[in-house]
């Protein structure tokens, strides 16, 4: 019965996780299509920036964009793999 138990656990902890996304618009939004996207480096589940994009850099100094700001699955797999030491997210900015 704990074997059940535990596993019934640790398959819920796993699966059961939510995803992190955020979405912002700067301005009126993206006037165009063009899209540039880089990893933020995060420690310790993600409690210690290491180093983290700037949106309005990667607009190009455009004053109209939008931040999507989110955990993708092979951002979940390499912070797995680490057991949380190392825990990226992904930066969309599309202007």
């Amino acid at each position: 019965m704990k074997k059940i138990l535990s596993i019934t656990l640790i398959f819920g902890a796993f699966f059961l996780q939510s995803c992190y996304s955020y979405h912002m618009t700067v301005g009126e939004g993206a006037q165009q299509n063009r899209q540039k996207t880089e990893w933020n480096h995060y420690v310790i589940y993600g409690l210690a920036p290491v180093d983290v994009s700037d949106a309005s850099e990667m607009a190009n100094g455009e004053e109209n964009y939008e931040v999507h700001v989110r955990h993708t699955f092979v951002n979940g797999l390499v912070a797995a793999i680490t057991f949380g030491i190392y825990t990226p997210t992904t930066t969309t900015v599309t202007y």
